[in-house]
C-alpha cells in the first residue's frame, strides 16, 4: 500500500508539467525524480550528430491561447497543455477561420477528448482542441498567442546506475517526454522510480541501469553516447503504458526466444491471471533502437494497454488522465518487475549463451542478401522525405 500511494502521488505531482523531447519540462521531471533516487543528469547541446539523427534546438513555452473577436479565449494553454501542438514556434497573430482551422486537431470520433499532436522536426505551429468545441467556432477573426521559444539548448536525459557484483546488466527504460498523460507515459516513469528507490538497497548480482530519457531520439541518444557500455546489457525491458486496468501485454524481443522472454512470460504464468504475449514489430517504444540490427540487445516491453489509439481509445489523448489510473494496476506492474528481476538474479550465471537470431540465415553461393548500410538504430525519415508532416 505504501509504494503504491508513493507512485500515485508521484505521478499526481508530476501530471500538470509540460514535457517534450526537450526543454525544461523535462528539467523539471527529472529534479522531482532526484527526491526520490539519486538521479544523475546530462546534457547534449543542439546539433549534436547521434547517428542519422541531429540533437534538434530546443523548445519551451510559457502561454499559448486563442481568442475570439469578443476576447474570450476558446483555447488555453493553461486549461491543458495538451492544446499545443507540441514544439510550436513563437506566434502573434490576426486570422481568419479558414486559415486558423488548418491549425487546429481534434477527433471527430471522440468529440470530448483533446488530441496529444507534435512536429518536433518541421516547424510549424497549431492547436490541439476536443471536436465539439471545433464545431461550434465562428467564422470570424481570432488573435492566435503562442508564447514559446525554439532555440540552441540541448536534450536532457536521467540516468541512475546500482552496481551490482558483475559487470553484466538489466536495462530498465522508460520516457519522460509526454505532456500530461498518465498511462503513456507517467506510469512508465513511477513505476521505473519506485523500482530503482527500493532495488538500490539490495546486494544485487547484476548491475542495473535505469534510464529515464526523451523517446526515440532520447534512446537514440543514450546508446550513441555509450555504445561500449552495450556489450553489457544482457537483458532489458521498457517500461511503457502500465498503469491502467487492462491485462498484461507481453512484446518479446527482437530474438524471441531470450532469457528475458522466458523470465516475463515465467512470471506472468505464475500470476494466474490473463495475459498476451506478441511478437517484436520494428515499431513502438525504445525497444526499437535498443534492438536495431547493429545491436539487437534482447531488449522486451511488459505493459499493459498497448500504445494504439485503435486498441486503446485513451492513448494520446486528454483522456489518458488520473481517472484512467489505478493504483492498484500500478502495484500489480511494480511487483511483476520486482519478481521478474529476482528471478533473472536467481539464474545469474546458468544462461551464458545468447539465443539463436531467428533474423541470421546460412548463405551459400547462390544466395544474395540486402545489406544494412545503418544498422545502428532507425533512420531519420524526414529528412529523406518519408515522413509524413502537417
Amino acid at each position: 500500500d505504501e509504494i503504491k500511494d508513493e507512485m500515485y502521488s508521484l505521478m499526481e505531482n508530476l501530471f500538470p508539467i509540460c514535457r517534450s523531447i526537450t526543454g525544461n519540462g523535462v528539467r523539471e521531471t527529472l529534479k522531482i525524480l532526484q527526491n526520490s533516487i539519486p538521479l544523475s543528469k546530462f546534457e547534449v547541446p543542439t546539433g549534436t550528430k547521434v547517428f542519422d539523427w541531429t540533437i534538434p534546438k530546443e523548445w519551451n513555452i510559457r502561454d499559448a491561447y486563442v481568442m475570439d473577436s469578443s476576447g474570450k479565449k476558446i483555447i488555453n494553454f493553461k486549461d491543458s497543455n495538451l492544446h499545443i501542438l507540441n514544439y510550436s514556434i513563437p506566434k502573434d497573430i490576426e486570422i481568419t477561420f479558414n486559415e486558423l482551422k488548418k491549425h487546429l486537431f481534434s477527433i471527430p470520433d471522440q468529440p470530448n477528448e483533446i488530441p496529444y499532436v507534435t512536429s518536433y522536426y518541421n516547424e510549424n505551429w497549431g492547436f490541439c482542441l476536443e471536436h465539439k468545441k471545433l464545431l461550434n467556432m465562428k467564422d470570424e477573426m481570432y488573435r492566435v498567442v503562442i508564447d514559446s521559444t525554439l532555440e540552441n539548448g540541448s536534450l536532457t536525459y536521467g540516468e541512475f546506475f546500482i552496481e551490482g557484483e558483475s559487470k553484466d546488466e538489466i536495462l530498465i527504460s522508460t520516457y519522460v517526454c509526454h505532456p500530461s498523460m498518465c498511462n503513456d507515459n507517467l506510469s512508465g516513469i513511477v513505476v521505473a522510480t519506485a523500482l530503482a528507490k527500493y532495488l538500490k538497497k539490495f546486494k544485487l548480482k547484476y548491475s542495473l541501469r535505469f534510464l529515464f530519457i526523451p523517446e526515440t531520439i532520447g534512446a537514440i541518444t543514450w546508446i550513441c553516447k555509450n555504445e561500449k557500455k552495450m556489450k553489457n546489457i544482457k537483458h532489458g525491458l521498457v517500461l511503457t503504458c502500465i498503469g491502467d486496468r487492462g491485462k498484461f501485454v507481453y512484446k518479446k524481443t527482437r530474438m524471441g526466444n531470450a532469457e528475458i522472454d522466458n523470465t516475463v512470460i515465467k512470471i506472468l504464468e505464475k500470476s494466474n491471471t490473463s495475459f498476451d504475449i506478441i511478437d517484436f514489430y520494428p515499431w513502438g517504444s525504445d525497444e526499437r533502437q535498443f534492438s536495431s540490427p547493429g545491436f539487437n540487445l534482447p531488449i522486451g516491453s511488459l505493459m499493459r494497454s498497448i500504445p494504439n489509439r485503435e486498441i486503446t481509445k485513451e492513448y494520446h489523448t486528454s483522456g489518458d488522465n488520473l481517472d484512467f489510473m489505478s493504483k492498484e494496476s500500478l502495484q500489480d506492474s511494480f511487483e511483476k518487475y520486482f519478481l521478474i528481476i529476482g528471478e533473472l538474479e536467481k539464474n545469474f550465471g546458468k544462461h551464458d549463451t545468447m539465443p539463436n537470431n531467428p533474423n541470421k540465415k546460412s548463405t551459400n553461393n547462390h544466395t544474395h542478401y540486402y545489406l544494412n548500410t545503418n544498422p545502428k538504430c532507425e533512420p531519420q525519415l524526414g529528412k529523406y522525405q518519408l515522413y509524413e508532416h502537417f
